[in-house]
């Protein structure tokens, strides 16, 4: 017993030289960019964390959800209880309008938003919430995009979301997360849960 007390004490000092190692070298400060990406289940979930986060530390940030329709959602509820900045497309899932037009002019003006809080050093943290969708459909050019991101503010950090994320996207940025679907409650019949999933 007390063999193995001094084996885990003698792997942990180790583990913790390399982790202030590691910590030591890090002497970068800028805002990063974070892209939560996948089919799995948590990707705004992670960011709306992120953004809690954010708030706790007196962090002025702006939310954009695109592809989101006019339903209530948890995260927004709370986040305009908060007086954050927050602009929904609208015009929900594009299977269920079926109307590019309208989806394109939609994802234009939450866009206009978007590069408006990208562009103002006031904001520390600003969350594009299923954007990929909005490239790969086309409704907003990747270019332009990836301009914005890249002439935000040094010190501002961004968060994109959403499945199928571009690889140009993915090299500009700072942390990639994909999430694995293992397995969903939807697929065994279950309903989405208010207050879980919305």
């Amino acid at each position: 017993m007390r063999a193995d007390y001094e084996e885990h004490k003698q792997s942990q000092r180790v583990l913790k030289s390399l982790v202030d190692e590691r910590v030591k070298q890090a002497t970068i400060s800028k805002g990063v960019m974070i892209i939560y990406t996948g089919n799995g289940k948590g990707k705004t979930t992670a960011a709306m964390g992120t953004v809690i986060r954010a708030i706790g530390h007196g962090k002025k940030v702006g939310v954009v959800q695109f592809i989101k329709g006019k339903w209530e959602n948890g995260e927004y509820n709370f986040l305009k209880a908060h007086n954050i900045d927050f602009f929904m497309m609208g015009t929900g899932f594009t299977w269920e309008t079926q109307d590019r037009e309208k989806d394109t002019a939609a994802a234009e003006m939450v866009w206009k938003e978007a590069k408006r809080m990208l562009a103002d050093p006031t904001y520390d943290l600003v969350v594009m919430d299923e954007i990929t969708y909005m490239t790969a459909y086309h409704y907003i050019p990747l270019q332009e995009l990836i301009a914005s991101l890249q002439s935000r503010p040094e010190s501002q950090s961004v968060i994109l979301t959403g499945r199928d994320c571009h690889k140009k996207l993915m090299v500009l940025a700072d942390t990639v997360t994909e999430m694995v679907a293992l397995k969903h409650g939807f697929d065994q019949g279950i309903k989405a849960q208010k207050g879980i999933d919305w």
